[in-house]
């Protein structure tokens, strides 16, 4: 059994992201909502708000998206293709997706993929409140023995650090970079070197 993060892993890109922008230009009414995430994230970089809170205000854009269910379904038709090449060939029918994305955005991916288990953050499709927090870091190891009882597995994949958790309860873990996979220790070792050799410079 295999686990994987999803953005940047699975997925070229942030799908986030990707389908904040495909709503902006969808459903102009969803650009006022601009203003309101950079202060939110203002007062997350001071502090003030946890990152959970910060992406709660930064949701609340899908308060001025008509149906929600119809334009991730749409966004999908479009974004599918981002699906990086190195998964489609190595997808197994117990692996299980877990990223900090909102469930009801990858929920139609992983169907249309056949990935019938996936842990993400819970957020309310019509209103981007949350239900628990968000799905990052140790919370992913949480969830998973939470989910699914579950506190190791074969090979994990991601493209951050920030993944280190899960990292260590698996056999074998690995860094994506695109369709590229490196055994998680050497990718560390690697950038180590890297430092080290521009602080020398």
């Amino acid at each position: 059994m295999n686990i994987y993060d999803f953005d940047k892993t699975i997925y070229n890109g942030d799908s986030t992201a990707d389908f904040i922008k495909f709503c902006a230009v969808r459903y102009k009414k969803t650009r006022v909502w601009a203003l309101p995430t950079l202060k939110a994230f203002v007062l997350y970089v001071l502090g003030i708000y946890t990152k959970t809170q910060f992406k709660e205000r930064m949701y609340g854009f899908l308060q001025r998206v008509p149906d929600v269910e119809a334009a991730v379904n749409e966004f999908w038709d479009g974004h599918e293709k981002n699906i990086l090449e190195y998964y489609k060939r190595q997808r197994r029918a117990d692996d299980i997706i877990i990223s900090a994305s909102p469930e009801f955005l990858l929920r139609p991916v992983c169907k249309r993929l056949g990935v019938e288990r996936l842990i993400a953050s819970r957020v309310d499709g019509k209103t981007g409140k949350y239900t628990g927090e968000n799905c990052w870091g140790e919370e992913k190891v949480r969830r998973l023995e939470e989910e699914y009882g579950i506190t190791s597995c074969g090979s994990f994949y991601s493209d951050s650090f920030s993944d280190a958790p899960l990292a260590s309860i698996a056999e074998s873990a690995y860094i994506v970079r695109g369709n590229n996979l490196t055994p998680w220790d050497e990718f560390k070792r690697s950038k180590k070197r890297s430092s080290e050799k521009n602080k020398q410079q």
